[in-house]
């Protein structure tokens, strides 16, 4: 996977968080990327997905697909509507269950798929468009490295 361009940001609070997420939410072409998250536990991978969904016009709850693997959701105000569905990959280990839950469709599909633990379908996923990883700091404090894959990666940093 190549590497187009990084860029590193300093969270220092949840907020900071938010504000990343919603300059990302106002990019062009954010409603047809793919996006990975990498981090540990408690990193704060889906709270970064909370504020960007929110921040696309989700209204409702954004809540962690753990057990479900996949969330859609309708991204409003956009003609034509588009999705974007939220992934967590932590329990996938059957690749079978890939085709069985119909995942390949969903990423042939036009929309905004985040995926949590890519790794953990690794092969299966396309090249991603952006990488977020993100890691833990001091307290609140989160350092994260936005690495484009793509070109629309890259205009989206």
């Amino acid at each position: 996977m190549s590497i187009l361009e990084t860029r590193h940001q300093l969270w220092p609070d949840e907020a900071a968080c938010a504000s990343s997420a919603a300059a990302l939410a106002q990019r062009p072409g954010i409603h047809l990327a793919f996006i990975e998250l990498r981090g540990p536990l408690g990193a704060g991978k889906t709270t970064f997905v909370r504020h960007l969904l929110h921040a696309l016009g989700v209204t409702g709850r954004v809540k962690s697909p753990t057990y479900a693997v996949m969330e859609p959701y309708e991204l409003p105000g956009r003609t034509p509507s588009h999705k974007a569905w939220h992934f967590d990959f932590y329990r996938f280990n059957d690749p079978q269950e890939w085709e069985d839950a119909g995942f390949r469709d969903v990423f042939a599909s036009p929309g905004l798929k985040l995926a949590e633990w890519p790794d953990k379908a690794a092969g299966l996923l396309p090249v991603a468009d952006l990488q977020i990883a993100i890691e833990p700091q001091q307290g609140e404090q989160r350092s994260a490295e936005i690495t484009a894959h793509t070109a629309l990666g890259r205009s989206l940093l």
